[in-house]
């Protein structure tokens, strides 16, 4: 893990994230009778869970609106959720608005292009391996692992390791 990466974690306050592709492998399910399920993994789940406890602030942000992803986000205690919003840079000066932090306390991970704009903006954003190749390049760092296969998770160690907050909490299970 880069210095770069710990750095920029450390002032996280905020951990900002991006459904489809990031907490899901990014294919949409669609039933004949038109309702749409999508698929998460537990990891990220309980990383999520993780760094909230570690007083981390949550939120998603998805261009999509799903009930589906507002009962995940209830089930793992996301603060803050925002869906069917194309424009994520609008969003975030909102939620910063609200919180009173500024950029550099923002975490975000993300996968394509409308991304971007708010991965460039931010203090630590990150892009998950499966993501599109122009949104990595420009990305402070990439997870090891694909979207919907335990990136957020990748992500939201990466993080309490920065804020010296990892090793407790993975001790706490000993």
């Amino acid at each position: 893990m880069s210095t770069d990466l710990l750095q920029r974690g450390k002032k996280v306050k905020l951990a900002i994230f991006d459904v489809d592709g990031v907490l899901t492998d990014g294919r949409l399910y669609f039933l004949t009778d038109g309702s749409e399920f999508k698929t998460f993994n537990t990891l990220d789940g309980h990383g999520i869970k993780m760094l909230i406890a570690s007083g981390v602030r949550t939120a998603i942000i998805s261009g999509r609106k799903t009930q589906v992803v507002e009962r995940r986000a209830q089930n793992l205690g996301i603060q803050h959720l925002y869906q069917g919003r194309e424009d994520k840079l609008v969003v975030l000066d909102e939620l910063l608005g609200e919180l009173g932090l500024s950029y550099e306390q923002v975490a975000y991970l993300g996968d394509d292009l409308p991304d971007l704009p708010v991965i460039r903006r931010v203090g630590l954003g990150m892009a998950v391996a499966s993501a599109d190749s122009f949104v990595r390049q420009h990305a402070h760092g990439v997870t090891q692992a694909r979207g919907g296969e335990g990136a957020a998770r990748e992500f939201c160690e990466l993080i309490m390791r920065a804020q010296d907050n990892l090793d407790a909490a993975q001790t706490a299970y000993l």
